[in-house]
């Protein structure tokens, strides 16, 4: 339950992991231990979704138990190509998730290509504000009970309703990319 939360709030704002320590009374060391994944669409819409896990665990393992990059390698192009996410760094470099460039010396090119997508990973951040602006509940660690709740479903039921009100209404990330989301009823036809 805690875990949802620091996550969430985490995520939510841009916070450094310093600034929590006050607000959660645990040691930077503890609140790196809390991940959640996820996938969004420039449509504004959180495409997959995974966590919360705890642990010292790697982003490596995490986008493994997730099953992301085999469900991304199922996709193709009508071409044949790949689709291809952005993601974290820490995944490398595979057939459908691309990085930033982590050598030494950048060309132009792969600095202004760092300096592009820089921007562009901010709207996955939008999403969790999103849920938190909409769920505050979620948000309210005291109102969440970890062993008389299901706290990692709530917050799952959460992504699945925000996606209902950007099919609705939008979200900044529809705004940014100049993107419509789905139709309410086709996103429903395909849960």
């Amino acid at each position: 339950m805690e875990a949802l939360m620091i996550l969430l709030r985490r995520l939510a704002y841009p916070n450094q992991w310093s600034n929590l320590v006050p607000v959660f009374g645990r040691t930077v060391s503890e609140l790196s231990l809390i991940f959640n994944k996820s996938v969004q669409a420039p449509n504004g819409m959180i495409a997959h979704m995974f966590g919360p896990i705890e642990g010292r665990r790697h982003d490596a393992f995490m986008l493994g138990v997730s099953g992301l990059s085999a469900k991304l390698r199922r996709f193709v192009q009508p071409n044949g190509e790949p689709y291809v996410i952005y993601g974290d760094p820490a995944y490398g470099i595979t057939q459908n998730i691309i990085a930033l460039f982590r050598q030494a010396h950048l060309t132009d090119d792969e600095q202004e290509f760092n300096t592009r997508m820089s921007r562009v990973r901010t709207s996955v951040e939008w999403g969790f504000g999103k849920i938190c602006q909409n769920f505050a509940y979620l948000d309210f660690k005291k109102n969440l009970k970890i062993l008389l709740q299901p706290v990692g479903k709530y917050y799952l039921v959460a992504c699945v309703l925000i996606n209902c009100h950007t099919c609705l209404y939008g979200s900044p990330t529809t705004t940014y990319f100049s993107l419509e989301p789905p139709p309410l009823e086709t996103y429903l036809s395909n849960l």
